[in-house]
């Protein structure tokens, strides 16, 4: 996996919540080797400063109001994929989200120097599900939908941009799926490590993924931008089918490909939250690309090479 150093900027403080995540470790990891200083939010305070190495925190109380921070990057948030989205389990995912937000804005208005800009995650499920036959790339003006997954992440952006009332710039980051050595990319490899890869539900729905380099590169060129505002796409300008990430991955890892696998099983166990898988969205960093951001891994065998050697 690409150890290119990231930078971000001069010297800063940063509030990471989420720090324990996927996401937030690389990040917080970068951040350090990078010269900032980082403070990550975390139920267990103990631990996380243990993996990481840096000042945790179990509260936003714990943060004096003299306390300076200059960033914060908001990744905190219940697990979305995996338990079916019963209506308590939508519950849980609209406050575990709704109810950071809302502590980081009662900090952000107590604090003596309000942080400059706020980052907060977001997901290109804001798009809702897009037909299959539609070659359109969605950018960040293409409208929600009115399905759960769009909802939600219309409330998680709603919530942060309130925070700009305190005069902190608001960025509302749109992840695609995030491929590195942890998180979901190596249970999508399972299958076609053993031989069982192949098209998936007929393997014609879109995939927008970003590599976790260039995702935490991304954040750091945002912290260096002058000015900071709305949403950004988090994915690689190079979306493929799920037939196409079988088929390079089986050829990365020298495995067959040829297993098809069909989507009905995920759609009765998962229901609704199955179209996270079996339906796509065919998105475009429009806005990082136009600020001057270059991505490291812009195509999928280069990302897939360097997450399997």
């Amino acid at each position: 996996m690409s150890t290119s150093p990231i930078h971000f900027g001069p010297a800063q403080t940063v509030l990471v919540t989420g720090a324990t995540g996927f996401v937030g470790q690389h990040l917080v990891r970068a951040l350090v080797a990078d010269g900032h200083t980082v403070i990550a939010l975390s139920r267990d305070a103990a631990r996380a400063a243990a993996r990481l190495g840096v000042r945790a925190i179990p509260s936003l109380e714990a943060l004096a109001p003299s306390d300076a921070v200059d960033v914060v990057v908001h990744l905190a948030g219940a697990r979305i994929f995996g338990r079916r989205w019963t209506a308590a389990r939508k519950a849980v995912l609209r406050a575990s989200r709704a109810g950071i937000t809302a502590q980081i804005d009662a900090w952000i208005a107590r604090t003596e120097r309000k942080p400059r800009l706020l980052l907060a995650a977001s997901a290109i499920g804001y798009y809702g599900v897009q037909a299959q036959d539609d070659a359109r790339a969605l950018d960040e003006s293409a409208p929600p939908q009115p399905i759960f997954m769009s909802t939600l992440c219309q409330e998680i952006e709603a919530a942060a941009q309130g925070i700009t009332r305190h005069g902190t710039q608001v960025g509302a980051l749109r992840f695609g799926f995030v491929m590195g050595r942890g998180g979901a990319l190596p249970g999508l490899l399972l299958p076609i490590r053993l031989g069982l890869g192949g098209p998936l539900a007929g393997g014609r729905q879109v995939l927008s993924w970003v590599h976790i380099d260039d995702l935490v590169r991304a954040i750091a060129h945002l912290m260096q931008a002058p000015q900071v505002d709305g949403a950004y796409n988090l994915c690689a300008p190079a979306a493929c089918t799920q037939h196409e990430f079988a088929r390079t991955a089986a050829a990365v890892l020298h495995r067959p490909c040829w297993f098809p696998t069909p989507g009905w099983p995920m759609r009765l166990l998962l229901g609704e939250q199955s179209d996270l898988v079996l339906e796509g969205q065919r998105v475009a960093p429009r806005r990082l690309q136009e600020g001057g951001f270059h991505f490291r891994f812009a195509t999928l065998d280069a990302a897939l090479a360097d997450l399997c050697q």
